[in-house]
């Protein structure tokens, strides 16, 4: 759920929708919207291939909030990619996909810190409770 003034609401993906997915090329440094494998039948879900439009490799799902960094930014698609190989998409229901660094140089430090942590906020609750 979010809150804007005081007044909660659903979160943005829960009630509305077919929202596309964004895919993105790490050759290209481009993203694309493509249709969510979630709106259309089973049949049709298990032929989809995402293929970068440019060059014809596999794209990957980045989430609903994925931002792309303008082509050109060679840092920035580094930080991407490097988030993504570590697990790190915008898959969420609307309401943040969480923190993630801004500039490449804070990536080393954020990513220890998530070793540090093992998990999100959440597990590391459930642990605490299962113990």
């Amino acid at each position: 759920m979010e809150i804007i003034k005081g007044v909660q609401t659903m979160c943005r993906y829960a009630m509305s929708g077919p929202y596309k997915d964004i895919y993105a090329c790490f050759i290209c440094r481009k993203s694309f919207k493509q249709v969510s494998r979630y709106d259309v039948s089973p049949e049709v879900a298990a032929k989809l291939e995402y293929k970068c439009p440019q060059c014809a490799a596999s794209m990957v799902n980045m989430g609903q909030d994925f931002q792309a960094p303008k082509q050109n930014d060679t840092k920035q698609w580094t930080k991407v990619m490097t988030l993504y190989r570590h697990g790190f998409t915008y898959h969420n229901c609307g309401c943040g996909a969480g923190y993630r660094p801004a500039e490449l140089r804070q990536l080393q430090e954020f990513l220890e810190q998530q070793e540090a942590g093992k998990g999100s906020v959440g597990e590391r609750l459930l642990q605490r409770l299962s113990s």
